[in-house]
């Protein structure tokens, strides 16, 4: 490497030396002797001279080239190739989606090479969701390729309001648009547009209900109950559920919450049904547990999240259910009890 970087130091230097004035002025003596010999005066001569003038230009260009052509050849000089390598979703949630996109890069040459610019657009259907600039975008190294990540984050608030055809729980197509904007000895700037098609979605929240509310055992001191969940997709793509953490009100009264390893498959536009446990101590809350108790309702409140894998990565959700309202009925023959719930 350090030799050929002596070779183009040495070859470069010879555009502005002596010896190319030389070189030139020779070559333009060889092509036309006959010029040094004038006798001529008048319109012809000066006709002469204008295309003597022509040649010798045209001349010193074939040389110059002719002296890039080998100084590129010499010590290897070629442009750089890149690729968009992938696309990833590290994060999505309702409110936006964290993109990074890959860039492969190689660089063939002996020098280290700069970024200058990278320009990005996302556009689906040929409408802009987001774009940029990032300037001095760093280097890459000499004989070697680097990937380079380009971070983006989509605003589905801004999606949302700006078109009024994409709708939540929908998945819409994009394509990717790059420029890298690269200096290359020798070669100069260049710039190597890259594109890389693909989905991305537009989350919407699940809905949740509480059908039911079973008391494996009632007392002041702890009660026991099972909360019977229906839980629906509203996304046109799977959901694996993962994990969930939730909190319950009666009333105004937070009676508990709990976070559970939960594994189900919702399935896109589709409903599950599973069982939430919870225990509270009845005599540490006020009215509404009274209320319950003698059979004229309370309302309640859930709020949670829930962790799912989807196509695009994983995903945090949340869930909540207002409005509810449940109350205990007598006690049944097995010793536990059952509510009623209705919603408003």
């Amino acid at each position: 490497m350090r030799e050929g970087w002596r070779k183009y130091k040495l070859l470069s230097s010879l555009s502005s030396s002596p010896q190319l004035h030389f070189l030139t002025r020779a070559m333009a003596s060889d092509d036309k002797p006959e010029v040094a010999e004038r006798v001529t005066r008048g319109k012809d001569h000066e006709e002469e001279k204008e295309e003597d003038k022509g040649g010798f230009i045209d001349k010193v260009k074939d040389f110059i080239q002719d002296i890039g052509e080998k100084i590129e050849g010499a010590i290897g000089f070629g442009k750089p190739t890149a690729d968009v390598s992938g696309v990833h979703f590290p994060h999505i949630d309702l409110h936006k989606a964290e993109v990074i996109v890959d860039v492969l890069v190689k660089n063939p040459n002996p020098v280290l090479i700069p970024l200058i610019d990278i320009n990005y657009l996302i556009e689906s259907d040929g409408r802009k969701l987001v774009s940029g600039l990032i300037r001095d975008a760093g280097t890459i190294r000499a004989h070697g390729s680097e990937t380079v990540k380009i971070p983006v984050n989509v605003i589905y608030d801004y999606i949302k309001s700006t078109y009024e055809d994409i709708k939540p729980g929908s998945i819409i197509p994009y394509n990717v648009k790059v420029d890298l904007i690269i200096d290359v000895p020798v070669i100069g700037r260049i710039t190597i547009p890259l594109q890389k098609t693909g989905e991305i979605p537009v989350p919407y929240k699940p809905d949740i209900d509480v059908e039911k509310i079973h008391f494996e055992r009632f007392s002041f001191e702890e009660t026991i109950a099972t909360l019977k969940l229906k839980l629906e997709n509203k996304n046109d793509f799977d959901l694996g559920l993962n994990a969930l953490d939730y909190e319950v009100w009666l009333g105004d009264e937070n009676i508990g919450g709990a976070e559970l390893q939960k594994s189900a498959k919702i399935e896109k536009n589709g409903i599950t049904h599973m069982d939430l446990p919870i225990s509270f101590r009845p005599k540490d809350f006020g009215s509404a547990l009274w209320d319950m108790i003698r059979g004229s309702g309370t309302g309640y409140t859930m709020k949670g999240n829930i962790d799912v894998d989807t196509p695009f990565g994983v995903m945090k959700l949340p869930i909540s259910k207002e409005g509810g309202t449940t109350r205990l009925k007598k006690k049944k023959d097995d010793g536990s009890y059952d509510d009623d719930d209705d919603e408003d």
